[in-house]
């Protein structure tokens, strides 16, 4: 049985004017203080809640009074930090 020919198509290329723009050539690079206010949320978010563990137990001296006075808010401090810092390198480029 003979075999039958492969057709080869041709591939469509719009014209060049109603071609879209790539979206990463159009942005901009981000700014430095992005990822360096990133980074340092992230150390600042973690050293507040080593800092609130290991001075649980240590409520009277005045330094770390106000730690023990804010409670539980110690945790929502320290992981919004940590939840701020995601977000801002979410939008790093």
């Amino acid at each position: 049985m003979p075999k039958s020919q492969v057709r080869k198509k041709k591939v469509y290329t719009p014209p060049a004017e109603l071609q879209p723009k790539t979206a990463a050539s159009s942005r901009k690079p981000s700014p430095v203080w992005v990822p360096a206010l990133a980074v340092t949320l992230i150390f600042a978010g973690i050293l507040w809640l080593v800092v609130y563990y290991l001075t649980q137990g240590f409520a009277d001296i005045e330094a770390f009074s106000v730690l023990a006075e804010i409670q539980y808010w110690n945790l929502a401090i320290g992981f919004g930090a940590l939840v701020a810092s995601l977000l801002l390198l979410s939008k790093w480029r």
